[in-house]
């Protein structure tokens, strides 16, 4: 069983869900991940989030500072399970 001690120590915590799962990644959309990556970029658990989301195949949103697009290029290199 995966632990989410480190979700505790999200920068993102106490911010709006919203921000991370945008509708669209075109248009203000794209302005929204950006936002979202920005809080990312600062966050003191960067990487158990992006582990995470790589671990549990997250197809939607910003995790660990990335998009949908960049964790499956990262998934890509991954040893298979």
């Amino acid at each position: 069983m995966m632990t989410l001690d480190w979700t505790r120590r999200a920068a993102c915590l106490d911010l709006d869900p919203e921000l991370f799962f945008p509708i669209s990644l075109e248009g203000p959309g794209r302005s929204q991940v950006e936002r979202a990556k920005h809080v990312c970029h600062e966050c003191p658990v960067r990487r158990p989030c992006l582990d995470y989301a790589l671990t549990t195949r997250q197809a939607d949103g910003v995790w660990g500072g990335t998009d949908p697009a960049q964790r499956r290029e990262l998934a890509r290199h991954l040893p298979a399970a």
